[in-house]
């Protein structure tokens, strides 16, 4: 479930991306907002799998005429949030889960990345979105 302060960077980059970027299309993803239990159950029963990112900018990156990335995938975490052990693995199932779906979306033709943040979900989105 999104925190407090993951929404506030959620509610930061949809203002970034409206004033910086206002005719690109992006979506986010509701299943960690502070849903009702009938409202989690159904969107749950709906949902292709776990792990999927919270933000999804819907345009192509392109380098020379040719699409290199058919979209940006971000999962965004709240500042501080910590994604590895010391050992280098995913400090919990939930984080493992991310880091494999973010694996199969860049073997889908997508970019993919977990922000921890508001600037680095910001360099992230200006880096993809800048020519």
């Amino acid at each position: 479930m999104a925190t407090g302060r993951e929404y506030q960077i959620y509610k930061d980059i949809a203002l970034y991306l409206k004033l910086q970027y206002p005719n690109i299309l992006y979506h986010f993803d509701p299943t960690g907002l502070n849903l009702s239990k009938t409202q989690s159950g159904m969107l749950k029963a709906i949902q292709g799998g776990r792990g999927w990112p919270d933000l999804f900018i819907a345009e192509p990156k392109m380098l020379g005429g040719v699409v290199i990335h058919s979209g940006l995938f971000i999962e965004v975490k709240a500042e501080g949030i910590k994604l590895f052990k010391k050992d280098g693995e995913p400090v919990d199932t939930h984080v493992a889960e991310q880091l494999e779906c973010g694996k199969q979306l860049r073997a889908q033709g997508y970019q993919s990345a977990i922000c921890v943040g508001w600037d680095e979900c910001q360099r992230v989105i200006d880096q993809y979105l800048k020519p």
